[in-house]
């Protein structure tokens, strides 16, 4: 794998990461949240982990910049 797709897969584990901390805001705000929000979570926690286990299977585990 080139450098260039390690970072690819980095910023997308990044993004991924992101959005899932904001549906998970907006599942803990909300009483009585629609099952497809959760749904919705269940896929972005999957992708996240493919993501994982691509960089990890390249030997560079990702590494969030924001610690």
């Amino acid at each position: 794998m080139t450098t260039d797709e390690i970072e690819d897969l980095n910023r997308a584990c990044s993004a991924l990461v992101r959005q899932r901390s904001a549906v998970a805001k907006k599942l803990g705000s909300i009483d009585l949240a629609p099952v497809s929000m959760a749904e919705d979570l269940t896929r972005l926690l999957l992708a996240i982990e493919a993501v994982d286990r691509a960089l990890t299977d390249a030997g560079h585990p990702h590494l969030d910049a924001r610690g």
